[in-house]
């Protein structure tokens, strides 16, 4: 097999195989893979578009039972340091989101032991009341409410639906590798059950977004695992509305002595995501985790959306990286990228 031979595959908008991805892994270099990857882009939106949501990060609680390696977030049950946050403090974040301009809250949280099914079904009736769209609780969280409720998957979603929930965010996934999971998250459900949440929640209507974290323990071949099974799955449901892959940040972590990946790194992982992930129409540079020039080069390496203002974000400013950029901030940096910025919701239609 020839990479050159792969590269016209890709550009001719053929389907890229498992052995096809790992030649292309292996043996291409930036240039190669940049090309591919912003040929095809450009293929899935050609009007030269970036969408960009304004929304706010809430982590309505970091009391956490599942103590995550990658974590420097998450308070422990007895730390006795841990936040609960209350209604009146969500209804505060959500009406200056709002006064700023916001559509939409991302709501996740740690996996607190104390709280009911009923407690999150009454948090998005009360966040419905100001009208703003609730994209919450990652696939972790809602394995978590059936475990503390008895209730099977299918029973807590359909419950949060009527609660009003919109949307379901895709934290949670790391590497969807058992392997990887049982060593950095063994207290967090296993790949298989992060897929069948998101199965189960498209075939209830919700769409969904999926995440990879990558740069830790996880192997090359664990990444494309990782990506082939989130293929297959939207093969099936076509419920996901973007990828957002983003490297780990070590900082006052457990694995604090990890490499941390270059740009490059991230630049290639990016566009191989783009070129394997055929049937993914929207792929989200991660300027929270590599600051606004890499953001800028994502753009020209199959990214297609700059992701959230993020008003509010905890989990990766608690490793020590901490990014911020405004709206118009975003679409300078999307314009002089050479880029038109278009506002969206979550299921990418235009504001």
């Amino acid at each position: 097999m020839q990479l050159e031979s792969v590269i016209e595959k890709g550009v001719a908008g053929e389907r890229i195989d498992d052995d096809e991805y790992l030649l292309l892994e292996r043996a291409g270099d930036l240039y190669q893979l940049g090309f591919l990857a912003d040929t095809i882009r450009h293929r899935k939106h050609p009007d030269n578009l970036v969408t960009y949501v304004i929304d706010r990060n809430i982590n309505y609680t970091d009391i956490c039972i599942s103590a995550c390696k990658f974590c420097a977030f998450f308070k422990a049950p007895e730390d006795g340091r841990g936040y609960l946050l209350s209604f009146p403090e969500l209804q505060a974040k959500i009406e200056e989101t709002k006064a700023l301009g916001g559509t939409q809250i991302l709501l996740q949280g740690g996996l607190h032991p104390g709280q009911p099914l009923e407690y999150y079904e009454e948090m998005v009736r009360f966040m419905k009341t100001t009208g703003i769209h609730v994209h919450g609780f990652s696939p972790p969280e809602i394995c978590h409410f059936g475990d503390l409720s008895g209730q099977p998957i299918k029973e807590v979603i359909r419950r949060l639906i009527v609660a009003g929930l919109d949307s379901i965010p895709g934290g949670g996934a790391e590497i969807l590798s058992d392997r990887v999971r049982q060593s950095i998250a063994p207290r967090k459900c296993g790949a298989d059950q992060w897929l069948a949440v998101m199965e189960e929640a498209h075939h209830q209507g919700l769409r969904t977004s999926a995440t990879m974290m990558f740069g830790h323990i996880e192997t090359k071949e664990e990444r494309l695992e990782h990506l082939r099974r989130l293929r297959e799955l939207q093969d099936k449901t076509h419920g996901f509305t973007a990828f957002i892959p983003w490297p780990f940040q070590p900082g006052h972590t457990v694995l604090a002595d990890t490499e941390k990946t270059t740009a490059v790194e991230y630049l290639r992982m990016l566009a191989l995501s783009r070129i394997y992930l055929d049937n993914f129409d929207n792929i989200q540079a991660s300027w929270v985790t590599q600051g606004p020039k890499v953001a800028q080069l994502s753009l020209s390496f199959g990214a297609n959306d700059f992701g959230s203002t993020m008003i509010e974000e905890n989990v990766v400013a608690a490793a020590g990286v901490s990014f911020r950029l405004s709206e118009q901030e975003i679409r300078q940096l999307v314009a002089s990228a050479g880029f038109t910025p278009a506002q969206r919701l979550m299921d990418y239609s235009l504001v």
